[in-house]
């Protein structure tokens, strides 16, 4: 575990050639990530949610209604790069949504329950995905071009890194 409250498990570093079995891994880790998170927050307090984990930081309840967010979009861009060649996503402005009142107010539960969908579908398009299909990307505007194998890493980390700033505020508190 890393002492940098923002990167708790340090910042997103693929390899140059992914494997099949670091395919098979970060599947499982895509599979197992919404039970996390719901455990990690189960018995938390509204007071204990709206915590930041760092200061300056997003809240407990921000950090689980981004996940929700940014997997949604996760997921759409998968299915853009596996039916179209090359597709410029659109970027959102992720600090903007994380001010909205579906991010500051509602129970994780909602976005749980997102994750838990999102995620199987995600883990299903992966697993069935053929060997070229690894190879196809699509290109973010300001981040260049991406591979859905890349795109799986970075997800697997992703939830890791925001689980992480759950646990770890938690560990601090002694919650």
């Amino acid at each position: 575990m890393n002492s940098d409250l923002r990167y708790p498990i340090g910042e997103f570093a693929p390899s140059d050639a992914i494997s099949p079995a670091e395919r098979s891994y970060w599947i499982d880790q895509l599979r197992a990530l919404p039970g996390q998170v719901r455990d990690a927050v189960a018995g938390l307090t509204d007071e204990q949610l709206d915590t930041p984990y760092r200061p300056g930081g997003w809240s407990v309840r921000q950090v689980v209604h981004h996940l929700a967010d940014s997997h949604m979009n996760a997921l759409l861009r998968i299915k853009l790069a596996l039916t179209e060649d090359e597709p410029t996503i659109k970027p959102y402005e992720e600090n903007l949504w994380a001010e909205l009142v579906d991010s500051t107010a509602p129970a994780p539960e909602h976005s749980l329950k997102i994750l838990d969908g999102v995620h199987a579908r995600m883990a299903l398009i992966f697993k069935h995905m053929k060997e070229d299909d690894w190879h196809r990307s699509f290109v973010h505007p300001v981040n260049g071009k991406t591979t859905l194998d890349r795109h799986l890493g970075l997800y697997a980390w992703h939830g890791r890194h925001h689980l992480a700033h759950i646990t770890s505020l938690i560990r601090r508190m002694d919650w």
